[in-house]
């Protein structure tokens, strides 16, 4: 009687342990569908007059002197580049700028990061995507999904349909968990009419 008890218990323990186990699979295989289904929320472009800003005035650095830096001409209009920033000239003083897509460059700002994304390769500098073309680098929108592990200093946070995110250069992110490191993947683009 003792060894049937015995044998009764220990098997209801393991089906308890493998049930607990398969529950906590189902868990972790769950969240990760409710992560998806909310990144699917934000699609790729949105229009920006979805986007209210937190800070109801961006963001706007100015100086009026760069030393050291270079003239970059694109497209008939000269930026320049010092301090590790583009700038535009208006009314005596350089503001700081973020180069818009198909900016093109001979030589990629420093302290820039490669990111591979499926089967592109990025250059992450400043919170700014290039890809390489030819001998030189292009601005581009990254693709959704592509992750960095930190935002320019300069981010703004955004709200859409009352999720809240983070924007730099149009470009979307949210804050994500990578092997418990801190992260930020692109969920969207804000399209500028």
């Amino acid at each position: 009687m003792k060894t049937r008890i015995k044998t009764y218990v220990l098997s209801s323990f393991v089906m308890m342990v493998f049930m607990a186990e398969a529950t906590g699979q189902t868990r972790r295989s769950t969240t990760t569908v409710t992560t998806t289904v909310s990144k699917n929320t934000v699609n790729r472009r949105i229009p920006s007059t979805k986007v209210t800003y937190k800070t109801p005035k961006r963001k706007v650095v100015s100086v009026r002197t760069l030393p050291n830096r270079t003239v970059v001409k694109q497209n008939g209009q000269n930026y320049y580049y010092a301090n590790n920033k583009y700038y535009t000239q208006s009314r005596g003083r350089y503001i700081v700028i973020a180069p818009k897509v198909g900016f093109r460059v001979a030589v990629l700002p420093t302290h820039y990061r490669r990111i591979i994304h499926h089967t592109n390769t990025y250059y992450n500098a400043q919170g700014i995507f290039y890809i390489q073309v030819n001998n030189g680098y292009e601005v581009v929108d990254p693709e959704v999904g592509t992750i960095v592990y930190e935002l320019p200093a300069d981010y703004e946070k955004v709200v859409i349909d009352g999720q809240s995110y983070y924007e730099y250069a149009n470009i979307l992110y949210e804050k994500i968990q990578v092997d418990g490191t801190r992260a930020y993947e692109v969920v969207g683009i804000i399209d500028m009419e």
